[in-house]
């Protein structure tokens, strides 16, 4: 379970990152050229090795970060029109399921889960 827990965390990051610079200097920006806002992906490149080698600590603590992200996904779907309100659902949808394996993935690692019972 935890091999396809950290596959879906190491996939749904690296679409993420991807889709943050293209959605913002090539697909639909929100000024002709292509926008600051593109340096919104690069937070996601903070927690990328450490969830790629399946480090427990990163899994816990990007957690957080996928909420920013499903934050901004939720919002400019609902506000944003066109392409960016497409662009934007798959930002939520890939930001649900990175928070949703990082998760599942510290959860089921915990040390506690490891250990023998005991009795």
């Amino acid at each position: 379970m935890l091999p396809r827990l950290q596959l879906a965390a190491s996939a749904s990051l690296i679409a993420l990152i991807f889709l943050c610079l293209l959605w913002e200097l090539w697909l639909a920006p929100l000024q002709p050229g292509g926008t600051w806002m593109a340096a919104k992906a690069f937070p996601l490149l903070l927690p990328l090795f450490g969830i790629l080698k399946g480090r427990r600590y990163t899994y816990q603590w990007s957690s957080l970060l996928a909420l920013l992200y499903l934050m901004e996904g939720s919002v400019r779907a609902t506000s944003d029109t066109g392409p960016s309100q497409w662009l934007a659902l798959l930002e939520t949808l890939l930001a649900l399921v990175f928070f949703a394996s990082v998760v599942a993935y510290a959860r089921l690692s915990a040390p506690s889960r490891n250990k023998p019972a005991q009795g």
